[in-house]
């Protein structure tokens, strides 16, 4: 096999023998880089193995460590048979399955030699027994769980059932563990500092925090969009480096809304992003309003010459948060979920709470605040084919 680049935290997984394994850490870290990579090393060194990769949704899974094994796999060049339907990868003797915990009878049904959950703070305790109990597939090699996450929570299962009762082998990475992350991701970390003291603590330092001042705090986390709704936009946040997002905005009786995550991926460009877009909105919807971050006006071009009523967002933060966080009841997807329930306002050093949000894994917030208010302040219209905004 070829040489591949990796980090420190990839020889870490080389070498643990431990049954369950935690990898824990700050932005950047490489940590799920370095599971896929150690898991495509065993799927390729190993012989009749069977391998689950799980999120708390599928959804999630699919844009997460499901396309970064499929782009690693691409990338190196190796072979492999793929089951798009089935979500499965092949390659000889082996097999790898990809099932988000919203279908737990296909995992109840199987047994495995290598689990990975990722972003295992969304996973309950349960949810992890039921993993561990999945973990009994008998071959050559020993029996091996991965969980990878941020320590968003010194109150979290992981922390006080796992970590402190010394029920796991512990691997803890920053960003400065990872010699390949881009200078911009860098500078965003580094700059949390400035920012939010526990931000810093968390996403910088790796360390376990408790997050307070959280600003939306009245929602449900919803499997599937309501049946019955009055109606619907849109809100979109521009991205390539950072995630670029389009949220879907279920309008109910009181001018309540529902979040819902339909586009969440880094690395697009805006021709990708249009047609990911065509893909997730159907042609009747494209009507409906979309409202879009004003950083990009070239791409919000784009998308009206392709049909879509697109609009500039309102994009007063105060304003829209406080709206929303009258409004906002439900959200449906695993990183809007995830993206909500770290989004809080600002602490200066002193302790003080501000006004302003934590700018840091916050755009699927934005979009949904986009898509919410500027349909409600209903400022804007498209007056002729140059897209004249006002």
């Amino acid at each position: 096999m070829q040489t591949i680049e990796a980090t420190t935290v990839f020889e870490w997984l080389a070498n643990t023998k431990d049954r369950v394994n935690l990898l824990v850490g700050g932005a950047g870290s490489s940590k799920s880089y370095s599971i896929a990579q150690h898991l495509i090393r065993k799927f390729y060194e190993e012989s009749n193995i069977r391998v689950l990769v799980t999120r708390k949704t599928t959804p999630s899974l699919r844009i997460s460590a499901y396309k970064l094994i499929l782009d690693l796999l691409k990338e190196y060049g190796w072979p492999f048979e793929l089951n798009k339907t089935e979500l499965t990868i092949k390659q000889g003797s082996n097999e790898i399955l990809f099932k988000g915990l919203d279908d737990p009878e296909k995992i109840k049904s199987a047994e495995f030699n290598y689990i990975w959950a990722e972003e295992a703070t969304d996973l309950t305790l349960d949810d992890y027994r039921q993993l561990n109990l999945r973990l009994r597939r008998k071959t050559k090699g020993i029996n091996q769980i991965y969980l990878s996450c941020n320590p968003i929570s010194a109150l979290h299962w992981i922390k006080t059932e796992l970590v402190d009762k010394r029920a796991v082998a512990l691997n803890h990475s920053t960003y400065k563990n990872n010699p390949f992350l881009d200078d911009e991701y860098k500078k965003e970390i580094i700059d949390l500092i400035n920012q939010d003291e526990n931000y810093y603590k968390i996403y910088a330092l790796g360390q376990w925090g408790v997050l307070k001042n959280i600003i939306y705090d009245r929602w449900t986390a919803l499997a599937k969009p309501p049946e019955h709704y009055k109606d619907i936009s849109y809100g979109i946040d521009w991205g390539y480096e950072s995630p670029c997002a389009l949220v879907k905005v279920y309008w109910l009786d009181g001018q309540k809304v529902v979040w819902e995550e339909l586009i969440y991926e880094k690395g697009l460009t805006t021709p990708e992003f249009i047609g990911r877009a065509k893909k997730v909105i159907p042609p009747d919807e494209r009507t409906r309003e979309i409202y879009a971050g004003t950083d990009e006006p070239g791409s919000i071009q784009e998308f009206y010459n392709e049909g879509f009523n697109i609009h500039k967002a309102v994009t007063d933060v105060r304003d829209g948060i406080n709206f929303c966080k009258s409004h906002l009841v439900g959200l449906i997807g695993s990183n809007l979920i995830k993206e909500a329930q770290g989004y809080k306002r600002k602490e200066d050093k002193d302790g003080n709470v501000l006004e302003d949000p934590v700018k840091f894994m916050d755009h699927g917030m934005d979009a949904g605040r986009y898509g919410s208010y500027s349909k409600v302040k209903g400022q804007f219209e498209v007056t002729d084919l140059n897209l004249s905004l006002r």
